[in-house]
């Protein structure tokens, strides 16, 4: 027979056996996968607090993104002002940049979160803000809240209004969120106004998705691997033993062995199997009858983990090694290092700063703050650490001394490891 034709026909063949299957106009990877068709905020909420890889990866994001608080600053130089040093004890003290680092890792998780802002202005929550008096004083406190807990109860739904299509009301209920005993202490629900929420997410609305939904089925994925290889080790350890009697056995010897009547063999031979099963060391006497286990060869699951593991952390824009730290005595290069400080600096540039901006504009609409350009100072990621600075001005006192002519002068070494010039007070205010 031509192979073709032997090609085309054993495609057949398959095709009658698996019909549809190769056909993605009717074949349903979801089903077959076993993958959600929708992943929504309870599903990646579990996927946080359960798995381990899912909430490496945002604690990671996290960790490194705050890797220390920013600064509210009126200008880029000269000391510290007053109203600066207000500010910031004002923001220790509500452990301001502390929430905000959480409002940030609730909406990596449900794909946007929020803060809910206690004002000094006697007001219901579901009343809005006009200005509030006392300044700093005013602002009493910020709340975190998931995704799952505030949510959008009415719409602006007016064409001709400027903030048509924008909420007009949100729900807040506490227990949406947690375990039994959480929903008994978290007892807090009501309306709240618009004015008195700041909703943290990519681009300051409710219409985002988690961080983890790209990378979903994946974690599915490493549960089955991860939890058949668990469950397939335990039961080889402990498998049940399989009963073989023997030829010239009835089961009314049986029966009268065992002191049971006939119909109680199978319970009373489970009970004996249950009484061995109970620990390693039991003992199992049988008469006229045999145990065998039924021993299962498994694969070893790293490689099948791997797969999806990979997967999901280009995913989330991660590598390998920062993710699951350490394996094989390995430690991440200076490349994923460089790379992770990139990609977390960007988030702040592109995410965590304008979130923070809007968050003191709305403090600067209700007269919490002054009304003026302020300056968010923070730390730059990508800079080299101190070893590396050190390491650098050390090469180049060593330039210097193998050169005729002087390279770099003593104030350009110094600069290196962010001293001032000799004899001279630096005017920025880090120096």
């Amino acid at each position: 027979m031509n192979p073709l034709k032997m090609i085309i026909n054993a495609a057949r063949r398959v095709e009658n056996m698996y019909p549809g299957y190769f056909q993605n106009s009717k074949h349903d990877h979801n089903k077959d996968f076993g993958y959600p068709d929708l992943v929504d905020f309870t599903s990646t909420y579990q996927r946080y607090i359960r798995n381990g890889i899912a909430n490496a990866g945002v604690e990671q994001t996290i960790l490194k993104t705050w890797q220390d608080n920013p600064e509210l600053w009126e200008n880029k130089k000269a000391a510290e002002t007053y109203d600066e040093s207000e500010i910031r004890q004002k923001f220790d003290d509500l452990r301001l940049w502390q929430k905000m680092a959480e409002a940030d890792r609730r909406a990596m998780v449900g794909g946007y979160s929020g803060l809910i802002l206690r004002f000094a202005d006697s007001k219901q929550f579901a009343m809005p803000v006009d200005t509030v008096s006392g300044g700093l004083d005013g602002l009493v406190d910020v709340i975190p809240a998931w995704a799952g807990q505030l949510k959008v109860s009415a719409w602006n739904t007016d064409p001709q209004s400027v903030d048509y299509g924008q909420p007009t009301m949100y729900n807040f209920n506490e227990a949406e969120v947690g375990n039994t005993l959480d929903q008994v202490a978290k007892n807090r629900s009501f309306e709240v106004h618009p004015d008195r929420v700041f909703i943290w997410s990519k681009d300051g609305t409710v219409h985002n998705r988690s961080m983890l939904e790209p990378g979903f089925n994946n974690l599915i994925d490493m549960e089955k691997i991860s939890g058949a290889g668990g469950e397939g080790f335990w039961k080889n350890a402990k498998s049940a033993p399989v009963i073989e009697a023997d030829s010239d056995v009835t089961i009314a010897d049986m029966a009268k062995g065992m002191g049971v009547e006939i119909d109680a063999i199978a319970d009373k031979m489970n009970e004996q199997v249950e009484d061995f099963n109970r620990g390693f060391d039991a003992m199992l006497m049988l008469q006229g009858m045999s145990a065998k286990t039924l021993s299962i060869t498994l694969p070893q699951p790293e490689e099948f983990f791997n797969i999806p593991l990979q997967v999901f952390a280009a995913s989330i824009g991660i590598p390998m090694k920062i993710l699951v730290g350490s394996q094989t005595g390995e430690r991440a290069s200076t490349e994923d290092a460089e790379q992770w400080s990139r990609t977390n600096m960007s988030r702040r540039t592109n995410v965590v700063r304008p979130n923070i901006m809007s968050f003191v504009q709305r403090l600067e609409k209700f007269r919490i703050l002054a009304a003026q350009d302020w300056y968010l100072h923070w730390s730059d990621l990508t800079e080299a650490s101190m070893a590396d600075k050190i390491d650098r001005a050390d090469k180049m006192a060593t330039i210097n001394q193998k050169s005729v002519d002087e390279i770099y002068t003593v104030d350009e070494i110094r600069a290196t490891t962010e001293h001032g010039p000799i004899g001279e007070m630096g005017e920025d205010r880090n120096e």
